[in-house]
């Protein structure tokens, strides 16, 4: 199993920056580059507990789906999302918010597991590792921008 870890802080408030973390539509905008689209589930707005969500996007040049479920959610502390269809073998995504310092600082944990057997564990050492700690620091910085700007309300009432 491949761990990411990756630490953002935002000068904004915490429930903000939760509230935004599970939203759909601002999800693609800041997956614009993979063309990421929720194409069944909730399909836009603010997750919440136990709802699924099928994304379709282009990673490593190959369009695919992967369908998530919000497993446990505790506002505005963390939330998980893993997977119950898709590429991986396993994946495990958890988001904690902190507050600290008058800033939040989200944490994301993404687990994974390649299928293939040893070919995917030598992919996901090689590539895929590096891959997604690069899309979840893109993906943070535009929600960091957003959560720290005056857009915010369009995404969260």
């Amino acid at each position: 199993m491949e761990i990411v870890r990756q630490v953002t802080k935002m000068n904004a408030p915490i429930e903000r920056c939760f509230l935004l973390s599970l939203n759909v539509d601002l999800h693609h905008l800041c997956t614009k580059e993979t063309n990421e689209r929720a194409i069944s589930g909730v399909t836009s707005g603010v997750m919440k507990f136990n709802d699924t969500i099928t994304w379709r996007a282009k990673h490593l040049g190959v369009y695919q789906n992967l369908t998530v479920k919000i497993t446990d959610y505790d506002f505005p502390n963390y939330f998980v999302s893993e997977m119950i269809k898709g590429a991986f073998k396993s994946m495990y995504h958890r988001h904690s918010f902190v507050w600290i310092e008058n800033q939040t600082v989200m944490t994301d944990i993404f687990m994974f597991d390649a299928p293939l057997g040893i070919l995917g564990k030598l992919f996901s050492k090689i590539v895929l590792k590096k891959y997604m700690k690069e899309f979840l620091i893109k993906r943070n910085l535009i929600l960091k921008q957003v959560a720290e700007g005056n857009d915010w309300e369009k995404y969260i009432a």
